[in-house]
């Protein structure tokens, strides 16, 4: 395997998780007897660029067409968050009833709908035809297709550059890392504005977010690397925020090389050098994260253990990637969890990859009562506790795993 950005061969193992399915590839009742396709989920590191990679096993064709199952609405903590996003962009920047919206992987319409909002023209890239469809009948203009420099040339060339892209979570998603960002470039207008979010690896490291790794996502960032594929397509990164969602995040601000209307600031300089103080342009630095994991697992399986033989009951709330990655990981299946809940009616009614637990309604908990709850998608703890608060009347107690277990 070689970098997916600058060709140099990967030699340096950052994290081993064992073999998994595909994390959103949910299953029906029929489908749990039939195989089902498992994939090395192991995590190299390049010692030329410092980008985090694994390797593509599934096209994002296969992954993220027709029948996807994450639609960003569900999170009321993510619409509020979407929504100061847009807030914050229009004071700053201006945009208006002459300006054009772009957001790539735009999902639902969960985002540009705050924009609409504000009469402001929009378009979404959606490559999962259901969750397009839905997005247009809220009223998004969206365009069923993959993101791509050929999709950015007819841009260019119809005349319908973009003031903004914006890009959350998506950057990681897709394995065609320089046919994507020199995309992007194309795709702006030249002193048009370039946002995205994902997670940032320091804080991953951290944290020892390990389940935040799964096969839809084929690359870990911290700054450095991205400035580095940035800074290749002749894009500079002139600001960059750090942010709590998904666990910790990065917003970066990219604009083109020669657009001298933006300075840069000092928040760039700051991150890049925190990174480089903390170790991330020195390979040995990676070769630590595979250990910490590991405790992690051997941790919970004992709380598990433990609990299941004093004859406690033990739930998950919530059906996300993550979640996946993290049951996968450990082994845990229905030995320990007897169902988790969704909000999602697209995930109630199926299964986990991999583990099988069955996906319920959040008033199945309240049913039967459980002694604790494992609360999979940890980056919406409080949002979540907050809904299923209902459970201190008989007793029941919350319960987080990582970076370690916290029970509440």
């Amino acid at each position: 395997m070689n970098c997916r950005f600058c060709n140099n061969k990967l030699n340096y193992l950052f994290v081993s998780l064992g073999t998994s399915p595909l994390s959103n590839s949910y299953l029906t009742q029929e489908q749990l007897n039939k195989m089902e396709p498992n994939y090395p989920l192991d995590v190299y590191v390049c010692d030329k660029c410092y980008l985090v990679q694994l390797d593509e096993f599934e096209s994002p064709q296969n992954i993220f067409s027709s029948d996807y199952s994450y639609f960003s609405s569900y999170s009321i903590s993510w619409l509020e968050h979407c929504k100061k996003y847009v807030e914050m962009m229009v004071n700053r920047f201006g945009f208006s009833s002459n300006s054009s919206i772009i957001e790539i992987a735009s999902n639902d319409g969960y985002l540009l709908q705050y924009f609409k909002d504000r009469n402001i023209p929009v378009l979404g890239i959606e490559p999962a035809s259901n969750i397009a469809k839905v997005a247009i009948e809220k009223g998004i203009p969206t365009d069923v297709i993959f993101f791509d420099t050929n999709y950015a040339r007819e841009m260019q060339k119809n005349n319908k550059l973009a003031d903004l892209i914006i890009g959350n979570n998506v950057l990681a998603h897709n394995p065609n890392l320089n046919d994507f960002v020199e995309g992007l470039r194309i795709a702006s207008k030249p002193d048009g504005v370039i946002a995205m979010e994902f997670p940032h690896l320091m804080k991953l490291v951290e944290e020892v977010q390990f389940d935040t790794i799964y096969h839809e996502h084929f690359s870990y960032f911290s700054f450095i690397s991205v400035e580095k594929i940035f800074t290749a397509h002749g894009l500079t990164l002139f600001d960059v925020e750090e942010l709590p969602t998904h666990g910790g995040s990065l917003r970066i601000y990219g604009k083109h090389s020669e657009d001298n209307s933006k300075n840069v600031t000092q928040r760039v300089n700051e991150l890049r050098q925190r990174e480089i103080d903390a170790g991330y342009t020195d390979i040995n630095f990676y070769s630590s994260f595979g250990e910490k994991v590991e405790t992690i697992k051997r941790n919970v399986l004992k709380f598990l253990i433990e609990k299941k033989e004093k004859g406690k009951t033990i739930v998950c709330y919530g059906a996300p990637a993550k979640g996946n990655t993290f049951l996968n990981y450990c082994g845990i299946r229905t030995d320990f969890i007897d169902y988790t809940v969704d909000r999602s009616p697209y995930k109630q009614g199926h299964y986990l990859p991999g583990t099988h637990i069955p996906i319920e309604s959040p008033e199945k908990i309240r049913e039967t009562k459980p002694d604790y709850v494992f609360i999979l998608p940890w980056n919406i703890k409080n949002e979540i506790m907050d809904q299923m608060s209902f459970i201190r009347e008989w007793g029941g107690k919350f319960v987080i795993a990582i970076p370690e277990i916290r029970i509440y």
